[in-house]
């Protein structure tokens, strides 16, 4: 699996610490006023980070009334809002082979919003445009915390 790839970060939007999923949540929500039909979310951190509890405010945000898991096993779940939204979680995926065979770029270019868990074993099929958000322990802080830092990728 490509864990080495390190996806290059544009133009910083916002960096906020929050100290429990709920506020992870809340600042997803904030940010999900931005996105619009066609936009990319790639959404890194490591296990545990909370990058599914960030969907789960995209998606609220967004008017999905269903319940958002993690597409762990079937690696894409389709939910529908004010946009149509595609949930993508590419951890178990072990080349970008397997993601063309999903057919990844037609949900690129759709008039959905893309949501990528694990966007890093795909970083080479990523168009030019999308945004970035990292999530991050920090072990110095509170149980519970992490640094949310959103950046634009033009």
């Amino acid at each position: 699996m490509r864990q080495d790839v390190v996806i290059k970060t544009g133009a910083l939007l916002f960096e906020q610490l929050t100290r429990s999923a709920e506020e992870t949540r809340q600042v997803a929500a904030d940010f999900a006023g931005r996105l619009q039909g066609g936009d990319i979310v790639c959404i890194s951190g490591e296990l545990g980070t909370g990058k599914t509890t960030f969907i789960q405010g995209i998606c609220r945000a967004l008017g999905v009334k269903d319940a958002v898991t993690s597409p762990t096993f079937t690696l894409i779940n389709e939910y529908s809002g004010r946009l149509r939204i595609f949930h993508f979680d590419f951890y178990r995926i072990d080349s970008e082979k397997e993601a063309l065979d999903l057919g990844i770029e037609d949900y690129f270019y759709s008039d959905g919003v893309c949501l990528l868990e694990w966007p890093e074993r795909v970083f080479g099929l990523l168009p030019a445009k999308f945004y970035l958000i990292q999530l991050e322990w920090n072990p110095e802080l509170e149980a519970n915390s992490r640094l949310i830092k959103a950046f634009r990728q033009e």
